[in-house]
């Protein structure tokens, strides 16, 4: 018997995208808070069809330690950090 605990907490969200964002920036806020989060093992599924789940980050090992902290289906090279967006400029 294994002194691991898995936290499953469902929270809802509209479509896939909006879910996996809401995923991606649960388990980084988390991450932040304690060591102990895994967040390549986030996965979301609709409600319905819990056993089939989409990935939420690619999770490749990344040389030199570490992972890939961008999303499943990413085109740009593996990356630790995802890229930051810009503000809208104002005018």
């Amino acid at each position: 018997m294994t002194e691991r605990w898995v936290i499953h907490l469902p929270v809802t969200a509209p479509d896939l995208l909006r879910a996996r964002i809401l995923a991606r920036t649960a388990a980084r806020v988390l991450a932040r808070l304690t060591a102990r989060i895994e967040p390549g093992g986030v996965t979301v599924s609709a409600e319905d069809q819990q056993c089939v789940r989409h990935w939420v980050f690619c999770d490749q090992r990344l040389p030199g330690g570490g992972r890939c902290a961008l999303p499943p289906d990413h085109t740009a090279p593996c990356s630790r950090r995802a890229p930051r967006r810009c503000a809208p400029s104002r005018k």
